[in-house]
This record gives structure tokens, sequence and C-alpha cells, in this order.
């Protein structure tokens, strides 16, 4: 093989810069972008890096075997039709887990020391120290415990915060109180002061914090949306965002990125917008992932574990 498509729907620059990293790690193959290739390349081809790639710029290649994604969610790609029968690999880099971990303390802390109202109070030139709470006296409940959430979760426990946490499955974490399966997660939920979402977007997660459930949570608790958007009902959160039963939420995930300029979340008192920052993929890294994997499929046919299509992960 002297030849891998890169198929990527980025842009420009950072198609560039993705494209001499790995070629840099990859000096013995080179890593074309596919739209330099013409359909006998195309053809040719049993393995490509992806990173949101085009449907109709994938069915220009029929014989994949497998494709490494540069990035952690694979959630549309499981739905596209020309990848039905080709392993889809996520990438899995320990620095993304660190990063998102630095990312959930940040805003947890954000939240803990009420920065938000400390805001708003001098936007309002009013002067007014807030009682504080420990953080062994807060409770933060991370929703997902796979490599993203279990780093996080370790981070929020050298912090001192009473931590807790839900996934769909059992799952033993030293010191947690883990919780599992939807009908376990009222009791979570109702414990809950700062509640932070790292799950992955499935069939059984999507819409899984309706109004019902975003009700649940403890009266004056915020949210943190790391996740994916379709996970939450954003209109039921501001809703009661409104009526004061949830304190402030921020969020880093929408249905339409960048967020509209109209979108009412932008004005909302009670919400902070990111620009889907907050677990960025290293291509330093992350490259070097790539080049263990192709080089071990090339040494041996290896192929790496790829994403189960029915459970989403």
């Amino acid at each position: 093989m002297s030849m891998i498509p890169f198929i990527a729907n980025i842009s420009p620059q950072e198609k560039n810069h993705w494209l001499e990293r790995l070629n840099h790690v990859l000096p013995e193959i080179s890593v074309i972008a596919s739209d330099e290739l013409d359909d006998d390349q195309c053809e040719t081809a049993r393995v490509a890096i992806v990173a949101n790639p085009d449907p109709t710029e994938l069915q220009r290649f029929t014989q994949l075997i497998w494709v490494q994604s540069l990035w952690a969610g694979v959630e549309q790609m499981i739905e596209l039709p020309a990848l039905q029968d080709v392993t889809i690999v996520k990438m899995a880099d320990p620095e993304l887990a660190t990063t998102m971990a630095e990312a959930v303390l940040t805003w947890t802390l954000y939240l803990h020391r009420n920065i938000p109202l400390y805001q708003q109070l001098q936007q309002q030139h009013v002067w007014r120290p807030l009682e504080y709470v420990s953080a062994q006296d807060r409770t933060v409940s991370v929703l997902g415990t796979g490599a993203l959430g279990t780093a996080a979760i370790h981070r929020l426990q050298v912090m001192g915060f009473k931590v807790l946490a839900w996934s769909r499955s059992a799952k033993n974490i030293a010191g947690i109180h883990h919780f599992h399966g939807v009908g376990q997660l009222p009791e979570l939920l109702a414990q809950t002061d700062i509640l932070v979402s790292l799950l992955p977007l499935t069939p059984s997660t999507s819409g899984l914090m309706n109004e019902d459930r975003l009700s649940q949570l403890k009266t004056g608790a915020s949210v943190i949306n790391f996740s994916r958007s379709r996970i939450f009902d954003y209109q039921a959160l501001m809703l009661l965002l409104d009526q004061r039963h949830l304190q402030h939420a921020v969020l880093d995930v929408f249905d339409q990125e960048p967020l509209n300029t109209d979108d009412p979340l932008w004005e909302h008192p009670n919400i902070t917008v990111l620009p889907h920052i907050s677990g960025p993929t290293s291509p330093d890294t992350a490259s070097l992932i790539v080049q263990t994997n192709i080089r071990n499929y090339l040494a041996d046919g290896t192929i790496p574990k790829g994403v189960n299509k029915h459970t989403g992960y």
C-alpha cells in the first residue's frame, strides 16, 4: 500500500495541518486528500483516514475494509450507508481524556464558585459576597463512564468533590457510587448539584435528559453538557432555568454548529455558550495513534477494534 486517502469535510487550513502531521508520522505512505484522487485510486483503497467525511465523497470508495476516524464521536458515521459494512475505528487518544477532564474541572469550578452570579452582580454594580460551599459538600454527577468520564471523575475526586456516576450498564470505579440503567437515574439526579454529561450519542441516550428528567434534578442544580446536544432537550432546559428550578447551564454542543446568531441560547442570562472547545483533538498525539494502527495493519493485517454499531460506542 503506497497511498491512503484522507476523506475530510473540514476547513482547508485544518485539512492541510492534518495532512502535514499524518505524512510526517507515516513517511513510508502518501496520505492524500480524497478530492485529489481519481476513481481508479478510490477503488483500490482498503483503508482511509476520515474526519467528518462527506457521504457523497465516501461513495467513491467502494472497497474500504476499515476507516480510522480522527474524532472520538462517530455517531453520524455509523448511520452512513457507505460505511454499513466497514469497520469504524474511533480516535482513542489518552491526551483527549486529559484535555476533557481539564475542561470538566474548569467549568465545574466556574459553577461551584458562583462565577456566573458574580458576573451578573458586577454588571449591576452590586457588592455581595456569596456564602462559600466547600467542595466536599457539592455533589457532581458524571453521566458516562468511558475513558473521558473516568478521567473527569478522577480529576473531580482529587479536588474533593463528592462524585456520583451513571452509565447504561454497571461499572466499578474506586471510591464512586455508580448508578446504572434508566431506573436508577432519578436517584442520582435528586442528589446532584452539578450534572456533567460525557455520554456518547446512541439510540438509548438520544433524548435521555428530557423535561421530566431535568426536572428531577435538585432545585438549584446546574448542568454542563460536553457530550451531544441531542441527549438534552434544550427548550425544556431553558424553561427550567426560567422557572428557577435550575441555576445555570454550560453548553458546548449544539444541533447547528456554529450556533446560529439568532438562537435564543446566546441571550439567555443563565446559559454559558461555548464553541465546542471542551475536548479538542490534538493532531500531534492523535497522529501517533493513527501511525500505530496503520502500521499494525500493514504489518500483519490487524484491524483495530471498531465501534459496535448497535450500541453506538
